[in-house]
């Protein structure tokens, strides 16, 4: 009942005048679009973050020129006494927030930004999760659809957002109902969307694999997280899984809508210039996209189009190749041991100095270790779980002259140069250095873009 409430209030509700809490800046900006767009709306809004202003400074300069008040260094619950809606922070634990549970007590009504604009979005909205990939794979459903859009001399526009981008909800009013919309939805955005109960029109599942279980507990909850975007669909929309997935191909019983599958089949590769047998899957989910709006008959443009698609920030991005040809690869958005297990295979094997480790999120590394013994060159480890996996590949069978904990990145560059240039010389040639870490960044980094530049700058010293 609190929840359907909810629902209404914020779809329905005048903001004029109305007192707002966004709970969770960011310091990426994460909570700047939904605080300027219920400004616009004429809200009278206050944003509260437990990280100080001198953390915030980028977020904050954001905000400039707007009413909107700040209260930082912690979620006051004195806010509360006057609250009309509190907008929480797809980041935010919910489980473990004094200042959440104090709002629910009180009966407040509650959203998320994704939840807003998902409310007031009058388009088509095609949504995409996984564990692992969804960032490319809703990338090149994008640009699938804008190379069709642009063969078909089409005049409606294809919108990109979600974890993916920045919020759309600013976008509103030249969003048209024609249009369509392509949304990266993470499982910390999926959780709330029982709040409104909606899922998207069109909705791709790329892949299921532990991940995050310090904030969901337990597979279960992480699952059940991400099988809400298919759960609130309806007969008329339509559900995309992979079908290589021995979990995500069961999961047409969680939805009403029709069921398309796709998978990569045997000596049929399409022509792409990211490597790996991962992203010839995020094309085909693109092609089945392409699919469910009734467009097969344009495959060709979009297959042209996904043929010059670059990668992602990030995301298996070489960044350099020394004069010696050595190429150097960041995966630094591979936080997961599943996410740098695909890495790992996308490279010649034994052939490679990999990166590994970082913040724990109690993932369980024991395949992942196993593969590092079997496929890498070499195995250097970082952060505070470094040393465990470098430990879990000897124990693999990875010889110890060939896996060390380095400790920092840039420890660990330096040693790969110093090995790469011994193996030059060796009968084991070794020419590519991964950064692919299968752990999140927050114990050396603020996030890992940070991570990621820091190995691109790093990489450019050989």
């Amino acid at each position: 009942e609190w929840k359907n409430s909810m629902t209404a209030y914020a779809m329905n509700h005048n903001w004029r005048g109305k007192r707002v809490v966004v709970m969770g800046l960011g310091r990426f900006g994460g909570g700047v679009g939904v605080a300027r767009w219920l400004a616009e709306q004429g809200a009278l809004v206050t944003v509260t973050d437990q990280d100080s202003a001198a953390k915030l400074q980028s977020s904050m300069a954001q905000l400039a020129g707007t009413n909107i008040q700040l209260q930082l260094g912690g979620h006051d619950p004195e806010l509360l006494n006057n609250c009309d809606l509190l907008v929480v922070n797809p980041a935010v634990d919910k489980i473990h927030s004094d200042f959440f549970h104090s709002a629910r007590q009180r009966h407040l009504p509650m959203t998320t930004e994704i939840n807003l604009f998902l409310q007031h979005c009058p388009a088509k909205v095609i949504g995409v999760t996984g564990t692992v990939g969804k960032s490319t794979t809703t990338a090149m459903i994008h640009l699938a659809i804008k190379a069709v859009l642009q063969h078909r001399r089409a005049e409606n526009t294809c919108w990109l957002g979600g974890n993916i981008g920045r919020s759309l909800l600013g976008d509103l009013t030249q969003i048209r109902p024609d249009d369509l919309v392509v949304l990266e939805l993470s499982s910390f955005m999926l959780e709330d969307l029982p709040w409104i109960a909606f899922s998207p029109h069109i909705a791709v599942v790329t892949n299921l694999a532990g991940n995050h279980l310090d904030r969901h507990g337990t597979m279960e909850n992480y699952a059940a997280a991400k099988q809400n975007i298919l759960r609130f669909q309806t007969r008329t929309d339509t559900a995309i899984l992979n079908d290589d997935d021995a979990v995500v191909r069961t999961w047409g019983a969680y939805t009403p809508a029709r069921v398309l599958y796709y998978q990569v089949p045997e000596h049929a590769e399409i022509p792409l210039a990211v490597p790996g047998r991962h992203n010839q899957s995020n094309a085909r989910a693109a092609l089945a996209v392409l699919e469910a709006l009734g467009w097969k008959e344009y495959q060709t443009a979009a297959l042209e189009a996904l043929a010059h698609f670059a990668g992602l920030p990030h995301r298996l991005q070489l960044v350099h190749t020394s004069v010696s040809g050595v190429r150097w690869f960041n995966d630094s958005k591979a936080t997961t041991p599943e996410a740098a297990l695909t890495a790992l295979v996308a490279m010649e094997k034994g052939k490679c100095v990999c990166i590994v480790g970082g913040y724990d999120k109690h993932a369980d590394m024991r395949e992942f270790c196993r593969e590092l013994a079997a496929r890498a060159g070499a195995v250097l480890g970082i952060g505070s779980t470094g040393n465990v996996l470098v430990t879990g590949a000897i124990l693999a069978g990875m010889p110890p002259e060939r896996a060390f904990y380095a400790g920092t990145l840039e420890s660990a560059m330096t040693m790969a140069g110093q090995w790469l240039s011994i193996a030059a010389e060796g009968p084991r040639p070794m020419h590519t250095v991964l950064l692919s870490p299968a752990c999140a960044s927050y114990d050396q980094f603020s996030n890992y873009e940070q991570r990621g530049d820091n190995f691109a700058a790093l990489a450019k010293r050989f």
